[in-house]
């Protein structure tokens, strides 16, 4: 398995925990989506919402890859979210599509790079202003990262709710070899 590999069964999963999750929370109605339940982005929709505007923050950076990759064509014309705890959208369908529309240009993503691609640095200014330099593939890798994590909170909120997930492992999309 190459990193590639990796990085494209990374983004099929988080497409399918991503259904996963919306799929779940479309159980609940639009108020408790909406209810403070103490978590860091508060509920269960500020924290859906987060993990989009961290995505289109983090694709936007990529996307200035030296490769130009056509995938992130669309994510350019996005406007860049003022804020980590932004409400992008207040209504749980306008939030999934837009979810199903940003995974689809991750798969697209990773289709298209190649592995010179990952090694390459890449500039970019945080939230704060600050400027880095890192490694294309690290910051892929902590796109990935960002959403797993933030989609065990909303796992954690649906479950105090009484919506369960199914399976929600990577080995469950692991081709057989």
């Amino acid at each position: 398995m190459t990193l590639k590999d990796n990085f494209e069964l990374m983004a099929r999963y988080n497409q399918w925990m991503n259904e996963n999750i919306y799929e779940a929370a479309s159980e609940l109605d639009q108020a408790t989506l909406k209810a403070d339940q103490g978590a860091f982005f508060k509920s269960i929709l500020g924290t859906l919402n987060h993990i989009l505007v961290g995505d289109i923050i983090w694709l936007q950076r990529l996307a200035e890859h030296p490769s130009n990759f056509v995938a992130l064509d669309r994510i350019k014309t996005i406007p860049r979210p003022i804020s980590l705890d932004v409400l992008l959208y207040e209504d749980i369908e306008l939030l999934r599509d837009e979810r199903y529309l940003i995974d689809k240009a991750v798969i697209d993503l990773c289709d298209q790079i190649e592995i010179y691609d990952l090694n390459q640095p890449l500039s970019f200014t945080n939230m704060k202003g600050k400027r880095f330099e890192k490694r294309f593939g690290y910051l892929l890798q902590h796109l990935f990262n960002h959403q797993t994590h933030h989609r065990g909170q909303v796992s954690t909120l649906l479950s105090q709710n009484g919506v369960e997930l199914a399976v929600t492992d990577l080995l469950a999309i692991i081709p057989e070899a």
